[in-house]
This record gives structure tokens, C-alpha cells and sequence, in this order.
């Protein structure tokens, strides 16, 4: 399965390497609340990453290799050669988004706590994304400050020069230098003939350069979509039309125009005229990548719902439904709380959707709909410590999960500071277990993931433990991005950025 269909041959598994890590902890160093990573999102180009952090700051960074790819590739296709060359970023900018709020009608206090990030079309060389915490999403432009110009070059040192701009001594040097303090220049044989100085010749002159120094970016909040939602949002998605985006909180999805920051309009409703028979909630959507008119949403029940927004203003109904049944008698008191979806993506053809919930990652395609075309298991070694885990409610803990460009592989986050990579392409028995540090490949296991045209794979499902050790529920790695185009991985653990390549 390749995004769009699938492909004949299994591709082989990656080779991870670790290639760059920002804000990494010194050993035995605290790590700050507001310093811990909550978003991270890459651009559609890939050159440009946004994370954002519980402290309400958005970090800019940009690829820095570019510069000399067509040289360096003119340079390997003469050798015969294939590059191993990987992206690499470097810190661009930080601006703070968000700051800590107060809702005095409601008593409620609101965090900056960034939850999610979008980028938006760049226009006239400026970048665009969005930003929310629980209640405000805020629309950024991105822009470089003016061009920092300084003329230099000068036909002397200005540090030879004397109080009145001339030339202090009264013996011309044969460098054909000559400026005044105040910056400007003036020609040697006029200076020369001021000073009533004979005239010696010049071996050369020259006008003064004007250079531009290195630009900064600075971030302006171009609008500010606020008082919207009862609840706290946890999706925000664009529309394909550029024009249009929704953000989603717990019982309602909003659908916003980015030049309307006032107005928005409701298109899902989920809140019961009782609460008290309230059954589900939101947990997540996001727009499909091709198509304006439709749109995804998850639920806590493991449900994904695809909505058509030409169908009615407020969209009660949905065109298909995607939800796994559970087998007879294999409930128990953790079978919804498990079930509930954290995360949903889009395959970039918009024809499969990967969805992670707390123990597995599925598969989905559009055309079917009753069950997943393929399933990925996470979490099945912790299935016998699940009152543990709920005790210290880290069951409720919201993983999310990424795709290659390609759409060949899946990858989503654990315990431990562990991020698992798995191949969906039919056949393919790619599983591999890595962790965010500077030696991403000491941790490997191999478990095949079930596919639904693949009924023999069931054997592989599940295991026991990830080699054999023990997981720590305070380590998490809940966020993570792939390069929309290349296999490169963007990881969070704690307040570290970790970026691997294969």
C-alpha cells in the first residue's frame, strides 16, 4: 500500500541514523514545565519546522543544506555516486504566541500550553501558520525585518582620519585612500589639491560598497480567533482551498475563514440536550488533503466519522463511518478508555487514514470502511499493567502518529522516550523500535503488523515486552512529524528535539 495502491514488492526496512538534536538536557539537569515540547509540525516543503512548547513559545527552524545541493549533486552524478546527504536544520526565530489567560466568567484558568501548529501558504517570500492553545487560535506572519545596510570599502582606514576629516599627516601615503569621518569620500587628487598638497598620482580609487547584513524574521499576529469555543481545542486543520480552516474542541467542530476572526460557523454538534447521556466526544480532525468539501473527525468510542460539507450547513450525519468492533466477550472495564482515538492523519493521497489510539495504530481506507486494512500494535506488552497505568493515568496519555510521503510507512510515539517505525505495505514485516537519543538503534524488534488481506500475519501479532525492558510512564513521546518527502523523523522527548534520517 503506497498512498494510493498497493505495490508488489514490500520495500526494505530503513536504517535510522541520528542526525541533530536541539535543547538537549545536560546530565542530571531539571527540565522546566513551560520548556516541554507539545507541537511540532513540519511545512509542505519540508525547509521550515515549527515546535511549539508548553511555556506558549513557537521555535522556528530552517533547512540549511540546500545552498549547495546543485553543485553537490553535479558533483556525484560525475562520480557515479549516490548521496547519502540528509536535511539539516539550524534555529531560525521564537516568538511567544500565547500567554497565560484568565476566564473570570467561568473561573477558569487557561494555559498558554501551545496544542497544535499548522502551517499555512507562504505568500511574497513570508510564512504563515496557526497556533492554538485550549481557547485562542492566532494567525502569524512570519517576515524578514528591513535589510540592515552599511557602506563600507573605503579608500582609507577611517581610523587615520583627524577631528576635521582630513588626513592627519602631511605626508600623502601612495594608498589611494581618502574618506571623511562622517562617512563619505571624496577624491584623492581633490583632497590633495585642498591640502595644497603636490600631486603624486593614484594608483586606484574606488566608490564606497553598500552591504546588506544578515536579516532577523519577526512574527506579527495577523488575527485572533477567540470566544468560539466552551471546551478546549485539541484540532485545528486547513482547508486545500487556502481560504478556510477548522478547529475542533470536545463537542464541536468550527469552521473559520482566515480573513473572519469574529465569525465562525458550527458544522458538527455533538452536545446532547442532556449532558448526562453523553456518550462521546472529539478527539480529533482534520480536513482531507485534496478534497475542500471534505473532512474526518475521531471520536472516544474508536470511531472515525467522514463528513461532506455539501450535504447540510450543520453536519449531523456523516457519509461513512470507520469503527472496529470488539470480538465477543473480550470487554473489560478499559475497553473504551483504550479504544478512544488520540490521533488521526490523512494519507498525502487522502485515500487512507492512520488513526492511533493507546494501544495500536490502524490503517483505513475510504472505499471500505468496516474494519482496517492493516493494524499496527504498540502498546501490547502493556496490556497486563493497564491498572497500573490507569491508576497513574497514564492510559490517558495522547500519542500521536505521522506518515512518510510516500505513504509506505507509519510511525507513532511510546514510553521511554521510544518511537516506533512500521512499514504498510503489504507484506512488508518492517517494525522498528527506536529511542530519542544520540543512538537511536540500540533498541530494535521486529513485529510484523496485521494486514487485512494477510490473514497468515496474525501469528506475529503483539509482544511481549520491547526487549524485555522495563517502561518508565513519565518519559513519554507523544509528538512527532515526518518530512513530507524525505525519511526524516522530527521526535519530542521532554523539552529535546530529536531528528533522525535513514
Amino acid at each position: 500500500m503506497d498512498g494510493e495502491a498497493d505495490v508488489a514488492m514490500a520495500p526494505q526496512g530503513l536504517e535510522w541514523k541520528f542526525s541533530q538534536v536541539f535543547g538537549e538536557r545536560a546530565a542530571g539537569e531539571e527540565v522546566q514545565e513551560v520548556d516541554i515540547i507539545s507541537a511540532i509540525e513540519f511545512d509542505k516543503t519540508g525547509d521550515h519546522l515549527a515546535t511549539g512548547d508548553r511555556g506558549g513559545r513557537v521555535v522556528l527552524f530552517e533547512r540549511n543544506d540546500r545552498i549547495d545541493d546543485g553543485v553537490r549533486r553535479r558533483v556525484l552524478e560525475a562520480m557515479d555516486y549516490t548521496s547519502n546527504h540528509h536535511p539539516e536544520y539550524h534555529y531560525k526565530t521564537e516568538f511567544q504566541s500565547h500567554e497565560q489567560e484568565f476566564d473570570y466568567l467561568k473561573s477558569l484558568e487557561i494555559e498558554e500550553k501551545i496544542n497544535k501548529i499548522r502551517w499555512c501558504q507562504t505568500t511574497n517570500n513570508a510564512m504563515f501558520l496557526l497556533s492554538t492553545n485550549d481557547k485562542t487560535i492566532k494567525f502569524w506572519k512570519v517576515v524578514q525585518e528591513k535589510k540592515i545596510k552599511k557602506i563600507c570599502n573605503f579608500n582609507i582606514d577611517p581610523l587615520k582620519l583627524t577631528v576635521n576629516g582630513f588626513i592627519s599627516s602631511s605626508n600623502v601615503p601612495t594608498s589611494s585612500k581618502t574618506c571623511f569621518t562622517n562617512g563619505g569620500c571624496i577624491d584623492n587628487a581633490l583632497n590633495f589639491r585642498s591640502s595644497n598638497l603636490p600631486f603624486r598620482g593614484i594608483a586606484s580609487l574606488h566608490l564606497p560598497t553598500v552591504t546588506s547584513h544578515e536579516t532577523s524574521l519577526l512574527a506579527r499576529c495577523r488575527r485572533t480567533y477567540a470566544h468560539a469555543h466552551d471546551y478546549h481545542i485539541n484540532s485545528i486543520s486547513n482547508n486545500s482551498d487556502g481560504e478556510t480552516f477548522i478547529s475542533a474542541d470536545d463537542l464541536r467542530i468550527n469552521l473559520w475563514n482566515f480573513e473572519i476572526s469574529n465569525q465562525s460557523f458550527n458544522i458538527v454538534d455533538m452536545k446532547p440536550a442532556n449532558m448526562e447521556d453523553l456518550t462521546e466526544v472529539i478527539t480529533s480532525a482534520e480536513f482531507h488533503p485534496s478534497h475542500c468539501n471534505m473532512l474526518a473527525y475521531s471520536s472516544s468510542k474508536g470511531s472515525i466519522r467522514l463528513i461532506d460539507l455539501r450535504q447540510s450547513a450543520l453536519c449531523d450525519t456523516h457519509i461513512k463511518l470507520f469503527q472496529e468492533h470488539e470480538a465477543p466477550g473480550s470487554r473489560s472495564f478499559f475497553t473504551d478508555i483504550i479504544s478512544s482515538i488520540s490521533d488521526i492523519k490523512f494519507a498525502k493521497g487522502g485515500r487512507y487514514i492512520l488513526s492511533r489510539d493507546y494501544m495500536t495504530l490502524k490503517m483505513w481506507d475510504i472505499n471500505l470502511g468496516s474494519r482496517p486494512v492493516a493494524t499496527f500494535q504498540v502498546h501490547e506488552h502493556l496490556r497486563p499493567r493497564l491498572c497500573d497505568l490507569y491508576e497513574n493515568d497514564a492510559i490517558f496519555d495522547k500519542f500521536e502518529c505521522c506518515l512518510s510521503g510516500d505513504g509506505q510507512r507509519v510511525a507513532t510515539g511510546s514510553y521511554s522516550h521510544l518511537f516506533r517505525v512500521f512499514g504498510c505495505s503489504e507484506g512488508s514485516t518492517e517494525a522498528t523500535t527506536l529511542e530519542a537519543t544520540k543512538n537511536p538503534t540500540r533498541r530494535q524488534i521486529q513485529t510484523p503488523p496485521r494486514f487485512l488481506r494477510s490473514p497468515g500475519n496474525n501469528s506475529h501479532e503483539g509482544s511481549d515486552d520491547i526487549n524485555g525492558n522495563s517502561y518508565d510512564s513519565t518519559t513519554k513521546l507523544l509528538h512527532l512529524a515526518w518530512h513530507p518527502s524525505e525519511n526524516s523523523i522530527a521526535c519530542a522527548a521532554s523539552n529535546s528535539l530529536y531528528m533522525y534520517y535513514a
